[in-house]
């Protein structure tokens, strides 16, 4: 695997994840390196990494082909031996016997590990991870298959290296997202409250772009107990919010069509679409969350002018228009029985429509019977004009939900 990354096959996130959970869990993490499935060079690599930590963490080569030789490197480096053990031959079998399919041989490989070593007790896939012990160094040994390494090292390496290195506190992240505000925006917004955490310590602000989905504004605290660290990250998202508005939709995984849903639910009303340019991609994101049924009553692709014209009752003439997103939305609302509705119509690119240049995007919303249109323009390709204008619409719904108190 280590090959295919340096090749650019595949995008490595196994670091970025692992880097994030080792800094909430206050572990320093000094060195991240990439090396290819050659048996030398992982040698050296582990040999030198040994030797400027206290720990390391190999990730991938513990697959059943013959170019995962991770196991091997590390017995290797630490002098000891393979050991093929039994009970890992009855686990990997099972896991195979469990899919109504015969284990190959070669899988048998997926059992050996270095002598003395300590299986990991997760294991989601066939690849069995293991920590090795030298002097008071550690070895840890985990598969590349994101959700496998995730659950491992979540739930077995992060806390055996705090018990190592002796941490007791907790560190929790709270990230807040937001929609609306650009980054250097927010960061003079909150220039005094981050000067002022810069002074007391007691928690950090830092800021994430991430495209389409927005800004995360991530807040870090650390104490004694879980209980003491929620009740930082609690007070300190109640100032940040009081700076920033309504931009903030979500907590921590939270979507901006889960705020959406939820805020319609609060209120006990249901949602239509009128998709043209987005050609059911908001449909698509809004079906996406469990529980969408409550309140999604459907949505209409009127990628056609006729369709526009003859189901959504949309005046025939231009059809990229305020006018005619406006028809739209109430022609979605009436077809549909739905107290709220989202329409967008617009031109996608790469050629102009109706006078109007690639980018141009006329979106609206309905909401207690009244209609608001924007338009926009923005400057992206075919496919991010799409994705930005299904949230965009999102969040003027959102806030104009909020607003509906």
């Amino acid at each position: 695997m280590g090959t295919e990354l340096l090749l650019g096959q595949i995008v490595d996130t196994n670091s970025s994840w692992i880097g994030e959970q080792l800094a909430l869990a206050g572990i320093d993490s000094h060195h991240q390196v990439k090396v290819g499935d050659n048996f030398e060079r992982m040698r050296a690599v582990l040999t030198q990494a040994l030797e400027r930590s206290d720990s390391v963490i190999m990730c991938g080569g513990l697959g059943p082909t013959q170019d995962d030789i991770t196991r091997e490197v590390i017995a290797a480096t630490l002098g000891v031996k393979l050991v093929r053990r039994d009970d890992l031959v009855e686990r990997i079998s099972a896991v195979f016997g469990g899919r109504g399919r015969a284990m190959p041989e070669n899988n048998l490989r997926q059992a050996d590990v270095p002598h003395g070593a300590e299986v990991l007790p997760v294991m989601p896939g066939t690849a069995p991870g293991f920590k090795v012990e030298s002097g008071a160094k550690a070895v840890y040994a985990v598969p590349g298959v994101p959700w496998e390494m995730q659950q491992m090292v979540g739930e077995c390496v992060i806390g055996d290296l705090k018990q190592r290195a002796g941490i007791t506190a907790v560190i929790k992240s709270r990230t807040l997202r937001t929609w609306g505000d650009s980054e250097s925006g927010l960061a003079e917004k909150l220039h005094e409250e981050i000067q002022r955490l810069d002074e007391t310590g007691e928690c950090t602000i830092a800021f994430l772009a991430s495209g389409m989905e927005g800004l995360k504004v991530r807040l870090t605290a650390k104490a004694p107990s879980e209980e003491a660290v929620d009740a930082i990250l609690a007070d300190e998202e109640r100032i940040v919010r009081g700076i920033i508005g309504d931009i903030v939709f979500g907590i921590d995984d939270e979507t901006m069509e889960s705020a959406v849903l939820d805020a319609l639910r609060r209120r006990g009303w249901t949602l239509a679409l009128a998709e043209s340019l987005t050609g059911g991609l908001i449909g698509s994101r809004i079906t996406a969350v469990a529980g969408a049924s409550d309140v999604f009553r459907g949505g209409v692709v009127s990628y056609a002018g006729d369709v526009k014209f003859d189901l959504l009752g949309v005046p025939e003439g231009r059809v990229v228009s305020e006018q005619a997103v406006t028809a739209m939305a109430r022609g979605a609302a009436k077809l549909l029985g739905a107290d709220c509705a989202i329409a967008v119509t617009g031109v996608a690119g790469p050629d102009s429509l109706d006078g109007e240049a690639p980018g141009t995007v006329w979106m609206a919303t309905l909401v207690a019977g009244e209609v608001e249109a924007n338009r926009v323009v923005f400057p992206f390709d075919r496919e991010r004009t799409r994705q930005f204008t299904t949230v965009s619409v999102l969040n003027n719904l959102r806030v104009r939900i909020l607003a509906s108190r």
